[in-house]
Formats: structure tokens, C-alpha cells, sequence
């Protein structure tokens, strides 16, 4: 983490990570500071990579993306090659909206989203299988998300003192 993070740093992170469609005179007027100082501050979390990118959320449900899959995956063999081969055909893949790798019985756990299930099923045929590298694959299909967010959980980053400009 930057040691130079202090309370208005991350209030402004707060405002951004819920709304980045404020105006940099909204942002600066919600944590008190004009808004020269502001756009500045931005700039520089902008800099440090603290702020790395700004998206839209959609809605996939209303996109007819109704079909959401959890999938563990288990490499034939994980050796590096085919570790850097598979996280780099995954990358290329819209349908794959998450890919970690995980410690335990399998090597990557997914997050796949298609329209339904027989697009599921092409997507597993023609892209997953396709690439023989894959010994098991393990699908949980998502009946109901209880939580999702893309906010990180600022209440658990310490804040040091500063004194910034106003």
C-alpha cells in the first residue's frame, strides 16, 4: 500500500469505487477540498496504480446473460508452459469473467457467464476441452448471488496522517 494514503485519499477511493461517474467539483466538494487539489490527489492514486481502472457495470441479467457457472478446473499435467498457455487462452475469452488459480485439488477456479446452458456447453466443447490441456472440469451452476462487489474494503486500510493540501 502507499504509506502516503491519508482519510481524504481514501474517502475520494470510496466515492470513485461506487460512482466513478462523479465529476472531479462533485468529488472535491463530498471530501472537502476544492477542486484543483482534488484532481490532483486522483492523479497521483492514478499514478501510484492505486486507481488502475474505471469501468461501467452491467446488468446481465437485462443483456440476456442468464447463465452464470462456477467451474474448477484441473490441468492434465500443470507445468508451466501449460499454466501460461491456458491463462492465456482464458484471457481471450469473454465468456470467462473470473479465472483464479487456487491452491488444492484443482488449478483455477472460473467464473463463466453465457446466455444459457447449451452455450455453456459449446463454450466448454469448442474453447475448454478444445485446448487439451484440461483432465477435469467441475461445474457449480449459480442459482442466486447473495453479494457481489467490485468495491475494495477500505474501512480495513489505516489511513496515515497528512497534512495536504486543501
Amino acid at each position: 500500500m502507499p504509506s502516503d494514503l491519508d482519510a481524504i485519499d481514501i474517502r475520494i477511493l470510496d466515492l470513485i469505487q461506487h460512482d466513478a461517474g462523479f465529476s472531479v467539483a462533485e468529488i472535491a466538494d463530498k471530501v472537502g477540498l476544492s477542486s484543483s487539489p482534488c484532481w490532483r490527489r486522483i492523479k497521483r492514486l492514478e499514478e501510484q496504480g492505486v486507481i488502475f481502472k474505471r469501468v461501467t457495470l452491467l446488468s446481465h441479467e437485462k443483456l440476456g446473460l442468464n447463465f452464470a457457472v462456477i467451474a474448477n478446473v484441473k490441468l492434465q499435467l500443470p507445468t508451466r508452459d501449460n499454466l501460461e498457455r491456458f491463462e492465456s487462452a482464458v484471457r481471450k475469452w469473454p465468456e470467462v469473467v473470473e479465472c483464479m488459480t487456487v491452491t488444492g485439488a484443482v488449478d483455477y477456479v472460473m467464473r463463466i457467464v453465457t446466455t444459457d446452458m447449451h452455450a455453456y456447453d459449446d463454450f466448454l466443447r469448442d474453447k475448454l476441452l478444445a485446448l487439451g490441456l484440461v483432465s477435469d472440469i467441475q461445474s457449480r451452476i449459480i442459482v442466486n448471488v447473495a453479494k457481489r462487489t467490485t468495491a475494495a474494503p477500505l474501512s480495513l486500510v489505516s489511513p496515515h496522517a497528512s497534512t495536504s493540501e486543501r
